[in-house]
């Protein structure tokens, strides 16, 4: 009788993430402070988790992006450790699990830590800043496999006064909006002045407005349309004197294959209603 052969069991497959790496440069010094916005997030159908680091919150900025024509996840936290120990922890943890791994910069001021997941073809890492005596870390995961289409971003915006600006693409849109974030000198209603201003100036109408109290702070959020199209954009102050402005153009192809019209009057008529509420609940 011949004895079955056993098998050995197989290793689970490592779920792992994709990373960017930034060019260390005073430059990036600006983007950190655009790391405070905060933006929803929607799971990809393949989620990669991010890198993180123990004991703080990750703040997840947008779903898939498009950055240099490459797609990325982000995130950002801060956490009042030094830098060299953050820095330690990721080279630590990287290397220990088998992965090469890079560590460039003076980590005084910057900071970059990355690894190779050679097998899954992804990069993982973190770019560290020093801003207001805490470190903040720029987490991120790149995809090498895919390139975004080369479209336009229309409906978007150019302020004055800018220090940074990004224009980005959704993954999971095929080309029916794009974004662009951008990091402002001035005040947060003189900002919001300057959008409407533009906006209404290409022919878009305002159609709701919200705001949010976050962290001392305020998070609003406009909505503008012109027939087919939508805009949204969401202003957060980041430091004193500067304001970071996200916008998401939303044209006739919409995700959720609903009719840019219908639902351009669908969020108008939602936003009478509930301004209609309040006044009934304030008599």
């Amino acid at each position: 009788m011949t004895r079955p052969t056993r098998m050995p069991a197989r290793r689970p497959r490592r779920m792992t993430s994709k990373t960017s790496r930034f060019p260390v440069s005073r430059v990036v010094a600006a983007r950190t402070a655009l790391l405070c916005v905060l933006l929803a997030s929607v799971p990809a159908a393949a989620e990669q988790e991010l890198p993180i680091y123990p004991g703080t919150i990750h703040t997840r900025i947008g779903n898939d992006l498009v950055i240099g024509g490459e797609y990325y996840r982000l995130a950002y936290f801060t956490t009042p450790d030094p830098m060299e120990k953050v820095a330690a922890y990721f080279a630590r943890k990287w290397q220990e699990e088998g992965y090469p791994t890079v560590v460039e910069g003076d980590m005084q001021d910057e900071g970059v830590v990355s690894a190779l997941y050679t097998r899954e073809g992804l990069q993982r890492g973190v770019v560290l800043r020093k801003h207001l005596g805490k470190t903040v870390g720029f987490t991120a995961l790149r995809d090498l496999w895919v390139r975004p289409p080369k479209k336009p971003a229309p409906g978007l915006v150019a302020l004055e006064g800018a220090l940074y600006s990004q224009d980005l693409a959704t993954r999971d849109d095929p080309g029916g909006s794009q974004s662009r974030t951008t990091l402002v000198t001035g005040e947060l209603t003189k900002v919001q002045q300057q959008v409407n201003a533009e906006l209404e100036r290409r022919g878009y109408a305002p159609v709701r407005q919200s705001a949010l109290k976050m962290g001392g702070g305020t998070q609003l959020t406009m909505e503008h349309a012109r027939k087919g199209e939508q805009v949204v954009t969401t202003l957060s102050p980041t430091d004193e004197g500067v304001t970071a402005v996200v916008q998401m153009w939303i044209g006739s192809d919409r995700p959720d294959a609903v009719p840019n019209d219908d639902a351009v009057r669908q969020s108008r008529e939602a936003y009478e209603r509930d301004q209609a509420q309040k006044k009934e609940g304030a008599k």
